[in-house]
């Protein structure tokens, strides 16, 4: 398991942006524009994740 530090950017006074790897995107066969799900877990852990995979 590859470990990858970000830094949290503020786009706009209601959200935020965190930049995903190319291997990530890679990995996983995302596109550019792609719909993806983020699920709050709790305790600090998010999961990310294609939306049409729930």
């Amino acid at each position: 398991m590859q470990k990858f530090e970000r830094k949290l950017g503020k786009t706009s006074s209601h959200s935020y942006n965190i930049v995903i790897p190319k291997e990530i995107v890679e990995k996983y066969g995302w596109k550019e524009k792609q719909k993806i799900s983020i699920v709050d877990k709790g305790h600090g852990k998010i999961e990310i994740r294609d939306w049409k995979k729930r």
